[in-house]
C-alpha cells in the first residue's frame, strides 16, 4: 500500500468526527459526485463517490490522501486529481475493497502514478 496515501491529512482540513456523508466531491477540473460513504480509520481512510450519470451511475473509490481540501461550511470535499483520472481508475468493487488488501494496493499504485 502506497505511504501515506490512505491517511487522513490535516493540511486538508479533515477532523475526526466530521460527517461527510452526502458532502459534493471537485475533482482539479470539475464535480465528480457524492459521498456516499467515508471511513477515517488510521492508514485505510478513504471516500466512496456516487459518480452519477457522468460514468453511469457507478462509485469510485478514492483514497484520503487525495484529499486537498474540505469546506465544511459548503459541504464540498476537494480531491488532487483530474476528472479522467479518477474515471480511468480500477472499477470500485465494494466487496474487494472490504476483503481483499491486494485491491488497495492496487488502487493506490494507481493514484501513485500521478503524484507530483
Amino acid at each position: 500500500m502506497e505511504s501515506g496515501l490512505w491517511d487522513w491529512t490535516q493540511a486538508a482540513g479533515y477532523e475526526t468526527g466530521i460527517d461527510l456523508t452526502r458532502f459534493s466531491v471537485e475533482a482539479t477540473d470539475d464535480r465528480i459526485g457524492k459521498i456516499d460513504k467515508h471511513s477515517n480509520e488510521a492508514g485505510a481512510g478513504y471516500l466512496v463517490v456516487d459518480t452519477g450519470v457522468w460514468i453511469f451511475g457507478k462509485h469510485v473509490l478514492l483514497p484520503a490522501g487525495l484529499i486537498s481540501s474540505i469546506d465544511v461550511v459548503n459541504e464540498v470535499v476537494r480531491v488532487d486529481r483530474t476528472r479522467e483520472e479518477i474515471k480511468a481508475a480500477p472499477e470500485f468493487d465494494k466487496d474487494q475493497h472490504t476483503t481483499d488488501p491486494g485491491y488497495h494496493a492496487q488502487l493506490g499504485s494507481y493514484y501513485h502514478r500521478y503524484s507530483v
